[in-house]
């Protein structure tokens, strides 16, 4: 990124909005800061306030329908960390790790979350380069089809800090 260009910006760019941050839908929180990382909850594919879809990617959800709901996960998650620290104080995405409701014998687990990897990339260039996991589990929550949750590097040393409902 050049130094006058922000993440902001980039945004901006590509005619991306962040969502509003997904409310909890249990005892945590969106987003935990510690030292210079930033770790999300697991997203799933929220959108205006409703699941976008509900099933086993092989069956109920085909593989192409899968992977653009693993992007919507990584703009929730990416929502998440801008709530807690801006997305400006992004250095780099540290880690992907998708998981993928999968029917008996789906195996596309890294094709799918690849709609995560390639948001990130769009958004972040080099510095959206990755470390990844991509799970194929029986079941997640809601009946959602795919989960992601993300780490990323952020400026500044920071102490312990957790999304606030507030903001």
């Amino acid at each position: 990124m050049a130094s006058e260009t922000t993440w902001s910006d980039r945004l901006a760019e590509l005619g991306i909005d962040l969502p509003s941050v997904v409310p909890p839908a249990g005892a945590y929180v969106p987003a935990v800061r510690t030292g210079s990382l930033v770790f999300t909850a697991g997203q799933v594919p929220m959108v205006s306030g409703e699941l976008a879809a509900t099933g086993k990617v092989g069956a109920e959800i085909g593989p192409d329908e899968a992977k653009r709901l693993a992007r919507t996960c990584a703009l929730n998650a990416i929502a998440a960390v801008h709530a807690l620290v801006g997305i400006d104080a992004i250095v780099r995405v540290v880690k992907v790790v998708g998981f993928v409701a999968s029917a008996e014998g789906f195996t596309g687990q890294p094709g799918v979350i690849n709609g995560a990897s390639e948001l990130l990339g769009e958004i972040f260039g080099e510095a959206g380069a990755h470390a990844r996991s991509a799970v194929g589990v029986a079941e997640l929550p809601l009946g959602a089809p795919v989960e992601v949750e993300l780490i990323v590097e952020v400026a500044g040393a920071g102490t312990e800090q957790r999304f606030a409902a507030s903001q």
